[in-house]
């Protein structure tokens, strides 16, 4: 795998671009700059990997457009250490850019043949969160509680299980809605463990599915 000055080049004219759509978190776009998306893509794709779109990864799955991984990733306000929970793995690009950021990583995928390929390829370039299979729904009770806990995958609702496993003062962000469309929303735990919900906008999803993890 190859990443060259043309590559660099490329993923400063992204940030450029996310920049433009309201981003201001330095480390968020430092990691992005620095990740070699393109070895994320099967090669139908790579020529288009720094452009600001989401593309299929295979099992009904979607790498994230860069500026809804920054979005996102700019809610949960990392710092280093932060022990986080992100639910759906995917190609694992999420889950890097937490790391760049100096996060303490745990993931989880139910697609097994997507879970598998991940936990592979990762670690060839350097990148080696906590891989999990399971039922993101459930998260991860033995691991809680989590400082920071992300949902990329669109929920019909929000799952109290993963509510329950977020440290008082911690944030968890996800999309919910249905029909394709979510609401993206932070939450916040307090101190005292009351929780304060926000809304940020509307994006597109793959769905969250309960109870279900696929041995394919």
């Amino acid at each position: 795998m190859i990443d060259s000055y043309k590559h660099k080049g490329l993923r400063k004219q992204l940030v450029e671009t996310i920049k433009k759509k309201g981003i201001t978190d330095e480390s968020v776009l430092l990691a992005i700059e620095k990740i070699p998306r393109h070895f994320f893509l099967d090669s139908t794709f790579q020529n288009h990997a720094y452009e600001d779109k989401a593309f299929p990864i295979g099992a009904g799955q979607t790498i994230s457009q860069p500026y809804t991984v920054a979005f996102q990733t700019e809610l949960l306000q990392i710092k280093k250490r932060d022990k986080v929970l992100e639910v759906g793995t995917g190609s694992g690009y999420q889950a890097c850019v937490l790391l760049e950021m100096g996060a303490i990583v745990y993931t989880i995928e139910r697609q097994k043949n997507l879970y598998m390929s991940t936990k592979s390829f990762l670690p060839t370039i350097s990148y080696q969160p906590k891989m999990f299979f399971g039922d993101g729904y459930k998260g991860l009770p033995a691991f809680a509680p989590f400082d920071k806990i992300i949902v990329t995958a669109g929920a019909p609702d929000i799952p109290e299980l993963l509510v329950e496993q977020l440290k008082p003062g911690g944030i968890m962000v996800i999309p919910v809605g249905t029909n394709g469309i979510q609401q993206m929303i932070s939450i916040t735990k307090t101190k005292t463990g009351e929780v304060i919900k926000r809304e940020h906008g509307t994006f597109r999803f793959v769905p969250l599915l309960e109870n279900k993890a696929d041995d394919k």
